[in-house]
């Protein structure tokens, strides 16, 4: 008798660390760890008219949403910046021939576009990297989004650009997001 309610107590303790888990990353599950509400602190690099560079720091709220079947989502962003609120919208896709997942950014200050080419990669052992090639200012630059420090209450987003292809990146924002309660 005693032997079998130790095993039973082992199988249950056992059953509900197994349901503790961490998220799925793979594949079309890469961003069903962000779906929900969130509270966010931005780190911004401001570049200053003599050439230096200064980092602003703000607040912000995000919520984010399956779409799709779950094969695409929206992030919905309210930033409380300096210089005033403002909006942005993440619009995320999976595509499950590639196992690529692809992000474009629609930012209010520029209703109209343009919409930049989408950043693109995929999570492998639980960080997101994402790249894009565009041009501004008559500039080849690279940009890429990585997604690490994942759990279920936390996470942390950056962006980085490129002036030569990637062999040296400066970050220029981060997030650092807190699952609202």
């Amino acid at each position: 008798m005693r032997l079998s309610r130790a095993i039973a107590v082992a199988v249950l303790v056992g059953s509900v660390g197994h349901g503790a888990e961490a998220p799925r990353m793979d594949g079309a599950h890469g961003f069903d760890f962000e779906v929900g509400s969130w509270q966010v602190h931005h780190r911004t690099l401001k570049k200053l008219p003599d050439g230096k560079q200064e980092w602003v720091e703000f607040e912000g709220t995000s919520t984010d949403r399956q779409i799709m079947g779950g094969l695409a989502n929206l992030e919905e962003n309210v930033f409380h910046a300096p210089t005033g609120v403002r909006r942005g919208v993440a619009l995320r896709s999976f595509d499950p021939k590639t196992g690529q997942w692809a992000i474009w950014w629609l930012d209010e200050r520029f209703p109209l576009g343009p919409v930049g080419p989408p950043v693109v990669g995929r999570f492998e052992n639980g960080t997101g990297t994402f790249y894009s090639d565009d041009v501004v200012d008559g500039v080849k630059i690279r940009t890429r989004y990585i997604w690490g420090r994942i759990t279920p209450t936390s996470a942390r987003w950056e962006q980085a650009t490129s002036k030569d292809s990637g062999q040296t990146w400066e970050t220029n924002w981060t997030m650092d997001f807190q699952r609202a309660r």
